[in-house]
């Protein structure tokens, strides 16, 4: 998601139509680039890529809340401007070619390229931008609503231009925001509700489209050969594969044993088990399979255990707190992660928005006028996870807990957590992928030291959307991704408007005053300082309120493929580039063919 936005000199003004918007300072691609820098410009074309998806699928409308879209269904479809791997915060026209803000910051209008077509061979039109717009407010995933909620009006003010007018010049993401809206086909949903799920393919603007499917199974992309965008300099020596293909399992183990059976042919590992000891193949020892760490300075945001604290038992920060000092995460990274991974200490981890220390004077500045209605803590200490000495023995945690617990109103009773009606400390954590389990049982044993009684179960990914859309789960593992600049999708993590509402991302149920006000001053900030700091004194209150118990985070990607890629020499700082720049090699291809046959039965 995008956020503050600094355009070059002057700042924000525009008069003329410009082919990027940055974040601050100026992009790093002129308006005559040729290709960004971490891309093969003369990649070959061809070749199929399998993949593995998790779960299963019955839509192809990925814009609503309905249903579980198709992976990949993403390549289908453009928008207005695109981001790139190489910078964070700046956004390049891709179905329009050319952007234009007003001076004040309260409106922004873009110039659709006059080539640009559907699948179909129909023109992207100024209607349909605006039709999309409108649709996806009314009838999209609900996030919409509030993405596009200081959006006034949505005209056409020239044949080929669109123009967004807003609500006043103090949301700075807001041109960004709209360079990111999805453009559908006004005339393919004539005849169809855009509300209700589809397996019906379609039509889009993008490198793919869908040729085959198997509901819940498979599905199939080929590239769009008479593609419209294939020559922009944004696009070239990209989206080079013929066909991508997504093999679903429900069984990750499964999914893994059928991957170094050469079942599908790359493997981001987020397994750290695997990755240490699942990979003693020959397939590996004999260069079949390729491992490598790639690094990489994406903002990782935060994994965690999250506390519904729509739950009673949950809504005292105390008893959050207790349950914080019950997860042994250091024997966990000793013991079931090998070593691998760096303790999670903020919602904005791996990156300068990460809050450490105390706060600073501008910090202090926004926090001051809500001492007494948020942790003395805030002011007062650095947030630090609790710890243990990883051997297994959390006697002082345990100690800590209960003491917090039984200010709460709990105490330990014949080995039970009871209330003072004398009802027990009970709840369900809930999972979609049964290798967490691993994870989640040493932290149930250790609840059970405190007399709580946990449950895990285990659901199949459609049960698992259908009660965490609509907050059916006592506490859940959870992944709050964030960007360099964050700004409106805050809104949906943690403001108070969307805690009922069901399919929002704010998942822990919050409804801080103080926390919507630190949103919104972070959405309005005028300049990258302003941001920096609001965004750290908000880390420092949801941080302090223990809504969630932090799991961890790593700065490399660790893949596995089949030795049939080549990839360019120079990396993207931001993101994996898989799908998009990666090729396959023809001569690489043809030796593994060779050797498979020579070791094959």
């Amino acid at each position: 998601m995008a956020g503050l936005l600094l355009l070059a000199t002057p700042a924000w003004a525009q008069e003329t139509g410009s082919h990027a918007l940055a974040l601050h300072g100026k992009p790093k691609y002129g308006p005559d680039f040729q290709h960004l820098d971490y891309v093969n410009p003369d990649a070959p074309k061809g070749g199929e890529v399998k993949l593995m998806a998790f779960g299963g699928y019955d839509n192809l409308n990925p814009y609503i809340l309905r249903g579980q879209a198709a992976a990949g269904s993403g390549l289908v479809f453009e928008t207005l401007t695109t981001s790139n791997g190489d910078e964070a915060i700046t956004e390049y026209g891709l179905l329009a070619e050319t952007i234009q803000v007003a001076p004040d910051r309260t409106w922004v209008a873009f110039t659709l390229r006059p080539q640009a077509r559907f699948h179909d061979g129909q023109p992207v039109t100024v209607d349909d931008v605006i039709w999309s717009f409108d649709t996806l407010r009314e009838k999209g995933h609900p996030l919409y609503r509030t993405y596009y909620a200081d959006v006034t009006k949505a005209e056409k003010t020239g044949e080929h231009t669109v123009k967004f007018s807003f609500r006043d010049g103090n949301n700075p993401e807001l041109p960004v925001i709209m360079g990111q809206l999805p453009v559908l086909p006004k005339h393919a949903f004539a005849s169809r509700d855009f509300a209700t799920t589809t397996l019906e393919p379609l039509i889009g603007s993008g490198p793919y489209k869908v040729v085959d499917m198997q509901p819940g199974r498979a599905i199939t992309y080929e590239r769009v050969k008479d593609w419209w965008g294939k020559d922009l300099p944004i696009n070239r020596g990209r989206y080079n594969f013929d066909r991508i293909r997504y093999d679903y399992y429900r069984d990750l183990d499964v999914a893994f044993e059928a991957f170094k059976a050469g079942a599908y042919d790359f493997r981001l590992e987020n397994s750290s088990k695997n990755w240490t000891t699942g990979y003693n193949v020959p397939a590996v020892q004999n260069g079949q399979i390729v491992r490598e760490e790639l690094k990489h300075e994406d903002p990782q945001g935060m994994q965690a255990f999250v506390f519904n604290i729509r739950r009673p038992i949950f809504q005292d920060r105390r008893v959050r707190e207790a349950l914080n000092n019950l997860f042994d995460y250091e024997w966990t990274r000793a013991n079931l992660s090998y070593g691998l991974y760096q303790r999670t200490k903020s919602y904005f981890a791996n990156t300068e928005l990460a809050s450490t220390g105390l706060p600073s004077p501008a910090e202090l500045k926004l926090l001051e006028p809500f001492r007494g209605q948020i942790p003395d803590e805030v002011f007062t200490k650095p947030y630090e996870p609790p710890k243990t000495d990883a051997s297994g023995n959390i006697r002082q945690n345990l100690r800590t807990a209960l003491g917090l617990l039984k200010e709460a109103g709990w105490d330990l009773k014949n080995g039970k957590l009871v209330n003072g009606q004398g009802q027990p400390f009970r709840f369900e954590i809930l999972l979609v992928q049964a290798d967490m389990e691993r994870i989640v049982q040493p932290f149930v044993r250790n609840l059970e030291r405190a007399g709580i009684e946990a449950q895990i179960r285990v659901v199949d990914s459609a049960q698992y959307q259908n009660r965490t859309d609509n907050f059916d789960y006592d506490m859940i593992i959870e992944r709050f991704p964030q960007s360099l600049s964050p700004g409106n999708e805050q809104r949906d993590y943690w403001e108070t408007s969307r805690a009922d509402l069901a399919g929002s991302r704010n998942s822990i149920g919050i409804k801080n005053p103080v926390v919507d006000k630190l949103v919104e001053t972070l959405i309005a900030a005028p300049d990258r300082e302003a941001l920096i700091a609001a965004t750290r004194a908000l880390d420092r209150v949801l941080l302090w309120n223990w809504y969630v118990i932090p799991h961890w985070h790593d700065t490399v990607y660790r893949v596995a493929y089949w030795n049939r890629f080549s990839h360019p020499a120079v990396a993207p700082k931001y993101g994996l580039g898989f799908s998009d720049t990666w090729w396959v090699d023809a001569d690489k291809n043809a030796k593994l063919a060779t050797s498979a046959r020579r070791t094959g039965p």
